[in-house]
């Protein structure tokens, strides 16, 4: 069981990140995937999910608009467009594999995590 993430890095308020997730195919077959953030001295919270087949994602209300979430199951990848990236954005951001096929934003639906990805918004 394995999830790779990165893309992370420094970037200017307004500016933008691409976040990648590289899963193995035992990992994400069949499943919904997400991705999670903890900023310093908070608790991990959702950002979005995207059931097994794709059509379907739901974002948190904080990212709704800005974020766009993606997969490419011949790939095994997952992909976290950010666009007009805030300070509040700042965190350690995780992938992760959801126990069944749909998009949840529920920690544990989850039961497989990537090693997490900074990315800090400078204002």
């Amino acid at each position: 069981v394995q999830l790779q993430a990165s893309g992370g890095g420094l970037v200017q308020a307004g500016g933008s990140l691409r976040l990648s997730c590289e899963a193995s195919a035992r990992t994400s077959s069949n499943n919904g995937m997400g991705w999670f953030r903890q900023a310093p001295g908070k608790e991990r919270d959702f950002v979005a999910a995207i059931a097994w087949r794709g059509g379907s994602t739901i974002y948190a209300d904080s990212v709704k608009g800005r974020f766009t979430i993606s997969r490419d199951n011949a790939k095994n990848t997952m992909t976290l467009q950010m666009n007009s990236l805030e300070p509040e954005d700042t965190a350690v951001y995780y992938c992760a594999v959801a126990r069944s096929s749909s998009a949840t934003r529920s920690f544990s639906g989850y039961n497989y995590w990537g090693q997490g990805t900074l990315v800090t918004v400078s204002s």
